[in-house]
């Protein structure tokens, strides 16, 4: 039984092209786990990664155990983590789920502190609040990410800080209800998720978080993920 009464953390790492991060986000996350004592599994879902990130993860399954790490496939025209979510929350056993990306951006910590203080059914990460920040970025890229959270927070009013970041921890019968309802892609589905949270009347707690650029690799973020992400904003603008 795990230290903290019995619950089990589901961490779904969406990969593409990560082979050089992904040993060492795995090991990071071990590490926690153990050190915390709380029960865990580490779901890799790469989306066909022609750097070889599958037979990395083939490799970290055989050292640390295949009820601690499961490796999954998926081949989709576009990635997406939402669909990398979906596909990994089949595999998921744990009553919570932790979502967050394999580059390295994040410090890997366990949120259950946090979501026992309030009880909260979402605990998200911020980069705008508290002691959290970004670090590595140039100034481009800190006013591209400003502005779309100024703009969301003005558009959307959702009552949490920083939308687009992606490190959180939901329950798992949350986050299974707005996968249901959310029909965003790419970064636009991250903002959603705590819209419609926000909609269903889900609570929300936030965890300052220092933000680090990727160690390895290039950022995916390009000129179309802004576009799509404008057209993104104004659709939920429209609907909710």
């Amino acid at each position: 039984m795990a230290a903290d009464g019995g619950d089990k953390f589901s961490v779904l790492l969406p990969t593409y092209n990560e082979r050089e991060n992904l040993p060492l986000v795995v090991w990071l996350l071990v590490r926690t786990f153990r050190q915390s004592g709380n029960n865990f599994e580490i779901i890799i879902i790469d989306d066909g990664s022609p750097d070889g990130t599958q037979e990395i993860a083939e490799q970290l399954e055989k050292i640390y155990g295949s009820d601690k790490i499961i490796v999954r496939e998926i081949i989709s025209i576009l990635f997406s983590s939402g669909t990398a979510y979906i596909h990994g929350m089949k595999h998921a056993t744990g009553n919570f789920i932790v979502i967050m990306d394999a580059d390295l951006s994040h410090h890997v910590s366990l949120y259950s502190i946090k979501q026992k203080e309030g009880n909260f059914d979402i605990v998200s990460g911020t980069r705008y609040k508290g002691n959290g920040g970004v670090y590595g970025w140039d100034l481009k890229r800190k006013l591209i990410s400003r502005g779309a959270n100024f703009i969301t927070q003005v558009l959307l009013r959702p009552g949490a800080s920083d939308l687009t970041g992606s490190f959180r921890l939901y329950r798992k019968e949350v986050l299974q209800k707005l996968m249901e309802k959310c029909v965003s892609k790419g970064y636009v589905f991250q903002m959603e998720m705590i819209v419609r949270a926000r909609q269903l009347g889900y609570t929300i707690g936030e965890v300052p978080i220092s933000f680090v650029d990727r160690v390895y690799g290039e950022s995916k973020l390009g000129g179309n993920e802004i576009v799509s992400f404008l057209k993104g904003l104004l659709t939920l603008f429209a609907t909710t």
